[in-house]
């Protein structure tokens, strides 16, 4: 998709700076704390952009499967494994049209994708269908109410960056993709989104969890039928 293959080249970038890098350790962190992959799993990793959690998962022992709608992202991910030992397949494909059977993968997993989802609901049906019984669903994503939500809206943001296509939501909301199987739920990112480098690490983090509402959140379910 254009919009995302615009992007491709330049993705990784932000994860080089300390803010970056921060973020991606707590999500990280928040991911594999609900989320726990075991060796030889099958995992789906739906919206996995330049393969930042795909290979987090294939270094781990699973059989991953990337799926992303920008080929361009895709490219980068590929590139990202060259001469890697990594038990990786990345595909071009829509989450709302997952070309695997019922039941196919030991888990689903999705890492800052679902703001980009327009339909919600139809993408996380579609992501069920395709997870066995008794198999764990992930996903993590920016939280609206909060102030990285509030960032992301922002009209610098909204005219600048790609997140003017973004469809933010609360953890509500995605409790309310499965209300009944849902196995846990976290928040991370209490810092600020325009913290100083002397601000940012784990104990203003964990200090800040008292007061403020994470930037990013996750929902973890478990296919009972």
């Amino acid at each position: 998709m254009e919009i995302f293959d615009n992007e491709a080249n330049t993705y990784d970038s932000w994860y080089e700076s300390k803010l970056g890098s921060f973020v991606d350790t707590v999500e990280t962190e928040l991911a594999f704390t609900l989320f726990k992959p075991q060796e030889g799993m099958k995992i789906l990793d739906v919206g996995c952009g330049t393969g930042n959690f795909s290979i987090k998962l294939a270094e781990m022992g699973c059989q991953v499967v990337g799926i992303d709608i920008s080929e361009k992202m895709l490219a980068e991910a590929r590139k990202k494994i060259e001469g890697r030992n990594l038990d990786i397949k990345f595909y071009n494909m829509d989450v709302y049209n997952i070309d695997f059977q019922d039941g196919y993968f030991d888990g689903v997993f999705s890492m800052a994708a679902f703001e980009f989802i327009d339909r919600p609901q139809e993408a996380y049906d579609e992501m069920y269908r395709v997870l066995k019984e008794q198999g764990h669903l992930l996903i993590g994503t920016i939280n609206l109410d909060s102030r990285w939500g509030q960032l992301y809206l922002s009209k610098s943001f909204q005219e600048n960056t790609i997140f003017r296509y973004a469809k933010f939501k609360t953890m509500s909301d995605l409790q309310s993709l499965n209300v009944n199987e849902i196995m846990n739920s976290g928040q991370c990112l209490f810092i600020s989104p325009n913290a100083k480098d002397e601000e940012i690490g784990m104990e203003v983090e964990r200090s800040l969890s008292k007061s403020e509402k994470g930037g990013f959140i996750c929902v973890l379910w478990k296919k009972k039928r």
